[in-house]
């Protein structure tokens, strides 16, 4: 038995089991038990009192809407520049390397990503596991309920980001016992298991989901909480992915939320308008927070900034501050020339803005694009909104059992009626395939720089064509290392975990 792996593993302990007296420090140091585990658990008692139990669930929201780098940054990294919606922004290897399709088990994105998601997976499971038996009992049986299902809608929605990253993941469910010199020959595979399909992945999400919808509370005023409204609006966009595709209930749980009185903001603006005069300095709040539109979002009041934003463009409340460097995801040409086809103004105007800047890297300097809707240390971040989730409604159908290619239109006539576009052509609603082509460049030019172009292309087969064509007709797009394939739509495994963990596999390609 390799040493170094069971060492690794020890250290990594202190996180998710009570009586391990270790110091870790998840920021910086890789955890074999986010490797995942097969069916060990804890006898000893996680939380000893109701306030334990409440302290460490707000820790997991705090968690949660802290990691900007991996939940914001590296989402779009992916989503906007590993498409063709953006290029790398700055010239380091970090952005350039989605930008190129240069990804490898090195790249940086890649790596962070996988900690985090899989340290956060741990964190929800030691939670799940451990509300149920809290030492004093002071929890009633609905109060556990209610708070274990807050954790698993925050664990499918961290497993949803990683199953389309990366396919084949292990999945934690239960909370690994301490590894001793009693135990530590048959434990050694509970902390280094193989990896679950991706079907199997899917199965477990479906089951938090599912009965985080009989517990979880209701979605209120604050949209920040993970709520059923929140677990309805993931399970419409899993059953859209095509291992578990079943668009009947795309529809279904899209209709479940405009039951529940989710719709467009009336003007698209509401969502990522700041208040305030720019440059002169201010108290930068949004406009509007937790709107019609807004399933899932986090906020980021005075004293406690979104750093994001820095990296993006200028930070409106302080217009000079870091703003001496090359940013990130910065909008393409064919990106911007997608929103000029239709005239899309309004969207374009909170998508793309232009500064004179330093640099000259992808535009001209005294001219140079920018995105545009995280502009303020105060801006809101949204994960989930009405409007994404309706497209997936038109999308189920166009291309479910049920046809119905009136439906579809309608909806998406009305979010470019909201957006100052003019409807659909006949000709754009004259046959599946060019409604098709039509909702494809919607959600495009709706959802720009949020991170779901990539996965959108992934989702539905036409990565390949779209990025040949991007590479040709984009003037402003670096050469590609290599063309994208059927390979290219999973990422690889980072070369620590494969290091670690001689159990899990590469992803083809890599």
């Amino acid at each position: 038995m390799n040493a170094k792996y069971i060492i690794s593993s020890i250290a990594a302990l202190s996180l998710i089991t009570a009586s391990c007296g270790l110091d870790y420090e998840p920021v910086s140091d890789y955890s074999d038990v986010t490797e995942g585990s097969i069916d060990n658990t804890v006898d000893e008692i996680i939380y000893k009192n109701r306030a334990d139990a409440e302290s460490a669930l707000t820790a997991l929201y705090e968690d949660f809407r802290g990691n900007q780098n991996t939940l914001q940054l590296d989402f779009l990294l992916i989503g906007d520049v590993h498409s063709d919606n953006a290029y790398a922004g700055t010239t380091g290897s970090e952005v350039v390397d989605p930008a190129t399709n240069d990804l490898n088990g090195t790249t940086l994105c890649v790596n962070r990503d996988w900690e985090y998601y899989m340290l956060q997976a741990a964190k929800c499971t030691k939670f799940i596991v451990g509300v149920a038996s809290v030492g004093d009992n002071s929890l009633s049986e609905s109060e556990i309920n209610t708070m274990r299902a807050q954790a698993e809608i925050m664990r499918a929605f961290i497993w949803f980001r990683m199953v389309r990253m990366w396919g084949n993941i292990p999945i934690i469910t239960t909370v690994p016992k301490d590894i001793t010199s009693d135990n530590i020959g048959e434990s050694y595979e509970s902390y280094f298991p193989a990896q679950n399909t991706e079907a199997e992945a899917y199965e477990y999400i479906l089951k938090d989901l599912n009965d985080a919808l009989l517990y979880a509370p209701e979605g209120t005023a604050d949209k920040t909480r993970f709520s059923k409204d929140v677990a309805r609006a993931i399970l419409a966009k899993v059953y859209a992915e095509k291992a578990v595709r079943d668009y009947s209930k795309v529809i279904e749980y899209v209709d479940a939320l405009t039951a529940r009185g989710y719709d467009l903001c009336p003007d698209y603006g509401d969502l990522f308008n700041i208040d305030g005069p720019v440059k002169d300095g201010f108290a930068a709040t949004p406009l509007h927070t937790n709107t019609i539109e807004s399933i899932l979002e986090v906020h980021y009041p005075v004293g406690s900034g979104n750093w994001a934003s820095w990296m993006y463009g200028r930070c409106l409340e302080d217009w000079d501050a870091s703003f001496s460097w090359a940013k990130w995801i910065t909008p393409s040409r064919d990106l911007i020339a997608a929103f000029d086809k239709v005239g899309d103004t309004k969207r374009k105007e909170q998508t793309v803005v232009y500064y004179e800047c330093a640099w000259s890297n992808y535009y001209p300097s005294d001219n140079y694009a920018f995105m545009y809707k995280v502009r303020s240390g105060f801006s809101n971040v949204f994960f989930l909104r009405y409007d994404d989730v309706l497209l997936l409604k038109a999308e189920a159908l166009i291309n479910g059992d049920n046809v119905d290619l009136e439906g579809a239109a309608a909806i998406i006539d009305k979010i470019r009626t909201r957006a100052g576009v003019a409807k659909l052509t006949s000709a754009e609603k004259s046959s599946k395939d060019n409604l098709f082509k039509a909702y494809v460049n919607e959600r495009r030019l709706e959802l720009a720089c949020e991170g779901e172009r990539w996965y959108d292309l992934v989702r539905l087969d036409i990565l390949e064509e779209t990025m040949a064509a991007a590479q040709r007709n984009d003037s402003g797009r670096l050469p590609m290392a290599v063309p994208f394939t059927s390979n290219s739509y999973l990422l690889p495994i980072p070369q620590d975990v494969l290091d670690t963990n001689p159990n899990v596999e590469q992803n083809p390609g890599y």
